[in-house]
This record gives C-alpha cells, sequence and structure tokens, in this order.
C-alpha cells in the first residue's frame, strides 16, 4: 500500500519537570473536549519538560490556552504519515527527501499491531511546502481536523 500523508499543525509548551505534570496537562485538555492527533514529551534543560500537541481542533486549544493562561508556540507544521507495515515503508519517503536535499530534523513513529504504522516527521519550516509537493500530499484529502467526534462542548465561565 502507498502510504498516505498529510499535513499536520502541532502547538508546544513547556511545564516544570515534575511527578504529574503530563497527566494534569492531558487531563485539562480532555475536561475541554480537546481531543488529539497525537502527543510527545521530553525534556527540555534539567527542570522543563517540553509538551507537543497535535490537536485534532486547534480551536478548542486555543480556546482552552486562552481560559487557562497556557502559553502556546505555534502553530507549525508536520507531516503525518499512514500505510502498511512492511519492511522498509519509510524509506522511499526520506529517499525522496534526501534527493531533495530536504532535511527530516525529528521523527516518531510506531506500529499498530495490526500491520499498519503511524509516523509523524518534521522538517525545516522554509522547506515545508517544498516537502509537501515532493511528497505528493494530497492537498484535497480529508485532514484529520475535518473528521467529525460527537463532543459536545461545554462554555463554562471559569472562576
Amino acid at each position: 500500500m502507498t502510504a498516505n500523508i498529510y499535513s499536520v499543525d502541532y502547538y508546544y509548551t513547556t511545564v516544570e519537570d515534575q511527578p504529574g505534570q503530563g497527566c494534569r496537562f492531558l487531563e485539562m485538555l480532555a475536561s475541554e473536549d480537546v481531543n488529539l492527533v497525537a502527543f510527545n514529551a521530553f525534556p527540555v534543560g534539567r527542570d522543563r519538560t517540553q509538551l507537543v500537541i497535535y490537536p485534532l481542533n486547534a480551536t478548542w486549544l486555543g480556546d482552552l490556552a486562552r481560559h487557562e493562561g497556557l502559553r502556546l508556540v505555534g502553530p507549525h507544521h508536520a507531516f503525518i504519515v499512514h500505510g502498511d507495515d512492511e519492511l522498509g515503508a519509510l524509506v522511499t519517503i526520506h529517499e525522496k527527501l534526501c534527493d531533495a536535499k530536504i532535511n527530516v530534523s525529528s521523527a516518531n513513529g510506531m506500529t499498530d499491531g495490526r500491520g499498519g504504522y503511524r509516523y509523524i516527521m518534521h522538517v525545516h519550516p522554509d522547506d515545508h511546502d517544498r516537502a509537501q509537493e515532493i511528497l505528493d500530499v494530497d492537498q484535497n484529502m480529508k485532514s484529520m481536523a475535518d473528521y467529525h467526534l460527537e463532543l459536545h462542548r461545554r462554555f463554562e465561565q471559569k472562576g
């Protein structure tokens, strides 16, 4: 199977590197119905952790950030790739970028245990549009942000 590749926006913030910070952050997102396409956390420095948020609906994430006084940096752009898990599944994608002298600055992937995989990759912002063209990202493909979930937002006045 050919991989499906689409562009996705992400945001990041930093928090103290203390037990429970990630849990509290994820609880806060869930309590405001902010669904995630992906999430990543990693240490930056001795006492800080960067949380990278790939929201299904960036507007809802923005609402939450305003209500909670959360400083988000973004939007930035990444690519999500998914396809059938087979030996060398990512080689062709990386070869195309390599041949175009586009560096993949970071990436994360995982198989789903059922024969498929998901992969998030980042390129330099100046290379994003060119990478999109080289990877033949279908601009008309329904992005994850267009999928409808039966979530009913609760709009409450924050204390």
